[in-house]
C-alpha cells in the first residue's frame, strides 16, 4: 500500500482521543471516560500507540527509499495534557525508539488550560516538546458556557504565560468566533487577553455546527442561533486587524504569527503537501499520494495493533484529479499563494475571472488571496476548478 515518501519534509500525528468532557460543538473521534467505561485507557492506547509506531517503522524500512528524519511531530486530539507530563515524555520516547527526529525537530502538544500547570509545562519542555498549542476559545464566561467549555476565561493567560515561564518560546492561542450571544464587546475582550498573554501564535476559527453535535441539536430545536454569515465575515476582518496592529501577519487563513519562526511547521507541511504518519485511533496519513485512516474507537484501534498489523479501516491512491484539487485548496491558503503555473488552462483563465472580481492578486507568477478573498477562499476554489 506504500509508496515512497514524497519530497516534502516528513512530519508524525499522534492522536489522543481522550477528553475530560466533551464539548458541544465538537465532532472530532474524541471519548469521555463514562463513554469508554472499561473498554480503553489511557494505558491500553499508549501500548497500542508503541506496537503501532513500530510496526509502521518496519513498513517504512521495507520501502526502496530511506525514511527520512522527522521534522515536526504534533501530538492533538481530544486532550494530550490529560496524559500529564510524563505521559506526553513518553510518546516523545516511543516515537524516538523507532524513528530519527531531526535536529531542529519542531514538537507541539495541544492542551487544555485547565489540565494543565507549572510543572506539565517544565516536564514536557524538558522532554523536548518546542510549542504549545492551547485553547482558549473566548474570554466570555457566557461564551464559554455555550460551547461547553469548563475552564474559567482566565485561565488560558495564565496557561501561556507559565508556558512561557517554562521555556517555551512558541506559544499559540486558539479562538473560536461566531458563537450565538457572543458580542462585539466579547471579542474584543478576547482578542485583548490574547494579546496581554504575549503569545507569538492565534488561531481562530469560525464556530461551524456540525451535524451529530450536542451544538447542532440545539440550533436544530431553536434553542440557539445558527451563525451568521456576515456576522462572521465581520469577526474575522476584527481579528485580523487587531492581530496585525499588534505585529502578528497572517499566513493561512485561519493562523497568525509573529514571524516566520512562530509559525507552525508541522501545519504547513499539511498545507503545503507533504508527507506524515497519523498514529492513534482515528488518525490519517499521507505518503507519496497514497492516503489511510485507522479505525476509530479506542478499544478496536488496540485490538487491531495487538493482531500485528496496522490499524488501517481504509485507504485510497489520489488520483491527479484529486492531487489537483487539494493543491489548489490548500495552497490558495497561505500568504504565499498558488504559482500559476499548478493551474491548467482553465484554471488560468478562471484566476484571471476572480482577479478581476477583486478576491485574488496575480504577482510574480502567483495567486494570492485578497483581504477580501480571504473571506471567500473556498467559493474562490470552486472558482478555480470549475
Amino acid at each position: 500500500m506504500l509508496r515512497d515518501f514524497g519530497a516534502g519534509p516528513f512530519g508524525i500525528y499522534i492522536h489522543v482521543p481522550f477528553c475530560a468532557t466533551r464539548c458541544g460543538y465538537c465532532d472530532f473521534n474524541t471519548y469521555t471516560a463514562g463513554e469508554l467505561g472499561t473498554s480503553a485507557s489511557t494505558g491500553s492506547w499508549a501500548e497500542a500507540l508503541r506496537g503501532e509506531l513500530a510496526t509502521a517503522a518496519r513498513e517504512f524500512d521495507a520501502l526502496p527509499s530511506a525514511t527520512p528524519e522527522v521534522a515536526t511531530v504534533f501530538v492533538g486530539g481530544g486532550t494530550p495534557s490529560l496524559l500529564g507530563g510524563d505521559g506526553l515524555a513518553g510518546v516523545l520516547d516511543a516515537i524516538r525508539a523507532e524513528f530519527t527526529l531531526a535536529p531542529d525537530v519542531e514538537i507541539t502538544t495541544e492542551s487544555n488550560p485547565e489540565s494543565t500547570a507549572p510543572a506539565f509545562f517544565e516536564r514536557i519542555r524538558d522532554a523536548g516538546f518546542t510549542r504549545v498549542s492551547l485553547g482558549m476559545q473566548s474570554a466570555a464566561q457566557h461564551v464559554l458556557a455555550v460551547l461547553d467549555r469548563t475552564h474559567t476565561p482566565g485561565r488560558a493567560v495564565a496557561a501561556a504565560r507559565e508556558a512561557r515561564a517554562a521555556g517555551f518560546d512558541h506559544v499559540n492561542l486558539d479562538l473560536i468566533y461566531g458563537t450565538p450571544g457572543e458580542r462585539d464587546g466579547d471579542l474584543d475582550a478576547s482578542l485583548d487577553a490574547v494579546l496581554e498573554a504575549g503569545v507569538d501564535h492565534v488561531s481562530a476559527y469560525s464556530l461551524i455546527v456540525e451535524d451529530g453535535t450536542a451544538l447542532a441539536r440545539r440550533v436544530r430545536r431553536g434553542e440557539l442561533p445558527a451563525p451568521d454569515e456576515d456576522v462572521l465575515a465581520a469577526r474575522y476582518e476584527r481579528i485580523d486587524a487587531r492581530l496585525a496592529a499588534a505585529g502578528l501577519t497572517w499566513y493561512e487563513v485561519s493562523n497568525w504569527a509573529a514571524g516566520d519562526d512562530a509559525r507552525c511547521r508541522h501545519n504547513l507541511g499539511y498545507w503545503d503537501g507533504g508527507d506524515w504518519l497519523g498514529a492513534g485511533p482515528g488518525a490519517h496519513s499521507h505518503l507519496g499520494g497514497v492516503r489511510w485512516w485507522n479505525v476509530k474507537h479506542p478499544a478496536r484501534y488496540a485490538d487491531r495493533v495487538a493482531d500485528g498489523g496496522l490499524p488501517a479501516a481504509g485507504w485510497e491512491a489520489l488520483t491527479r484529479d484529486d492531487r489537483y484539487l487539494e493543491r489548489i485548496m490548500l495552497a490558495l491558503r497561505l500568504r504565499g499563494g498558488l504559482p500559476l503555473t499548478d493551474l491548467d488552462a482553465a484554471g488560468r483563465a478562471a484566476a484571471h475571472r476572480v482577479s478581476a472580481d477583486g478576491l485574488v492578486t496575480i504577482a510574480g507568477g502567483r495567486l494570492i488571496l485578497t483581504d477580501r478573498g480571504r473571506l471567500l477562499a473556498d467559493g474562490v476554489v470552486r472558482d478555480l476548478v470549475g
